[in-house]
């Protein structure tokens, strides 16, 4: 059985593909696809940059509210999940989330560089096939901090047009 497939289309920036991993998370698979389909993450940004590291994105509006999903048990090594062994290597998706290890909902990464210390401690689901000259260019934007919480934040928006599920 092929691997579920995803196109992120983001405004002025391009296309990145990717292919997803139900055997290593397959519950993060079924929420993020799940998501994709119910349009979720149309009109949603990349609200941290962090060249050499990663973009981070799935959870705010351009003018910073935060769009809510619910929470999913985080399926990780730390966390007791030993069968996702996706290292965070360029290009891996990966689920974001708080100090608590069942936080993950919609916002992911894209590694923009290998991270070994993130391996095992967060859920990994899939890596691009194509767009990295995408993801290169969003890791080029201008950053600067919002407010007291928030670091990394790019200057122009970098705004999700579409994720969508290109084949299941």
């Amino acid at each position: 059985m092929a691997n579920p497939k995803i196109e992120i289309r983001v405004k002025n920036y391009g296309t990145m593909t990717a292919e997803l991993y139900p055997d290593m998370a397959p519950l993060t698979v079924a929420n993020f696809l799940k998501l994709a389909k119910e349009d979720f993450f149309s009109g949603l940004i990349f609200h941290r940059v962090i060249p050499g590291f990663m973009i981070q994105g799935g959870g705010y509006t351009p003018d910073f509210s935060q769009k809510e999903a619910a929470a999913i048990n985080g399926e990780f090594k730390s966390n007791g999940f030993a069968q996702n062994t996706l290292k965070h290597t360029r290009g891996v998706l990966s689920m974001a989330r708080t100090m608590d290890p069942n936080s993950a909902s919609s916002q992911f990464f894209v590694m923009h560089r290998d991270a070994p210390h993130l391996d095992g401690q967060y859920a990994g689901f899939g890596k691009l096939t194509d767009g990295f000259d995408v993801l290169d260019k969003i890791a080029q934007t201008r950053t600067g901090s919002l407010g007291f919480y928030m670091q990394d934040v790019p200057r122009e928006t970098v705004e999700i047009e579409t994720i969508a599920v290109i084949e299941e």
